[in-house]
């Protein structure tokens, strides 16, 4: 799979510029707020109707304007070719496939995999709990169409009951137990395989980076850990509804299980320098690639995003190899980043990024 054009419309601070980007490597080399991560976040939007930096899409839309459109041609992977549209107007987001309207999102997070590198990851070490769950949710979804399903069906149930204790209808409360039982063991069960599949892979790559041999795993704690079948979920549930109905609100579940990044000493995030964190963020990525490469044996489109500049010239090689198994990527640089023309096979495509436009890199 591979883009081979992309353009956009009223999108943050970029031009209408129609860029060819058909090669397996695409570098954006320029200052800091120009318009090279806004490429990025287009790229992704469009892969998954959604961005990467924020949850409301009006704020994607040029300073002043209120709607936008993305287009990009790619070809898949049986070399058919293909036009994707997004375009936001009036408050609405519309997706075409070749013309044919999207009506589903579902549809869509299935047709082009695709991962971003960025600075935020670290939050998937030292942030809040949500942040790590929100992490493997992403991954599992990525492959699982099932488990993207039952998370939906999870979190509309979970409002519902929410909003009963809240309004006092206390006489539905069993039948929502019973349905987000039913769905909250699924994604429980889930994710404890997934988790323990994705620690096979992702302590080994942290020691190859960092060339040590420091033990960091991932630990799934969750809500419900002494439940292990439906009836008991239900019966935690009633057991605990006097407090749930005392906070005003559903306290126990999947959407409270906790990710953990452990060491031999703890918690990670506390026990861990700086770099040792960043650098593990970013392995949290190349894991989720190899991961999705294991369970579905395709390729992802990877989006970095100027990740690569802390890291020492050893570390960034072994990061690199560890990142060779992509259909299509996008770097950004910064125009002091010398090295970058040395990661450039021989028809990378290399573009200086300057208030919006791109323009053939010089030098």
């Amino acid at each position: 799979m591979r883009f081979t054009s992309l353009k956009t419309i009223q999108f943050r601070n970029l031009a209408p510029q129609e860029i060819p980007v058909d090669r397996k490597q695409v570098f954006l080399v320029g200052p800091n707020g120009q318009g090279k991560t806004n490429l990025l976040e287009a790229i992704y939007t469009l892969c998954y109707g959604s961005s990467f930096r924020t949850v409301y899409m009006r704020e994607l839309a040029t300073h002043g304007q209120k709607n936008f459109k993305l287009e990009g041609t790619y070809r898949d992977d049986a070399s058919l070719e293909h036009r994707l549209e997004l375009e936001y107007k009036d408050s609405k987001r519309s997706v075409f496939l070749d013309g044919r309207e999207i009506k589903d999102r579902k549809e869509l997070i299935y047709n082009i995999p695709c991962i971003v590198f960025s600075h935020d990851d670290i939050s998937f070490v030292r942030g809040e709990p949500e942040e790590r769950r929100r992490f493997f949710d992403q991954t599992m979804s990525m492959y699982n169409p099932l488990f993207f399903d039952d998370m939906r069906r999870y979190r509309s149930i979970l409002k519902q009951r929410n909003q009963a204790i809240k309004e006092e209808r206390y006489s539905l409360l069993d039948v929502y137990d019973i349905q987000l039982a039913t769905y909250g063991l699924s994604i429980q069960q889930e994710r404890t395989r997934a988790v323990y599949e994705f620690d096979q892979i992702f302590p080994g790559m942290y020691c190859q980076v960092s060339q040590t041999d420091k033990e960091i795993h991932i630990q799934y704690n969750p809500s419900w850990s002494k439940c292990a079948s439906k009836d008991e979920i239900i019966s935690h549930l009633a057991q605990t509804r006097q407090r749930d109905l005392k906070l005003g609100t559903t306290t126990s579940g999947v959407h409270r299980d906790r990710f953990n990044v452990v060491d031999n000493n703890g918690l990670f995030s506390q026990t861990g320098s700086t770099g040792q964190l960043r650098l593990a963020s970013l392995i949290f990525r190349t894991a989720q690639m190899a991961f999705y490469q294991k369970k579905t044996g395709r390729q992802p489109l990877l989006l970095v995003d100027d990740v690569l500049l802390e890291l020492d010239f050893k570390k960034r090689e072994m990061f690199l190899h560890l990142m060779e198994n992509y259909c299509q990527a996008f770097f950004t640089f910064l125009p002091e980043e010398h090295y970058f023309p040395s990661l450039a096979g021989e028809e990378a495509l290399v573009y200086d990024v300057e208030n919006g436009r791109f323009s053939d890199h010089e030098g």
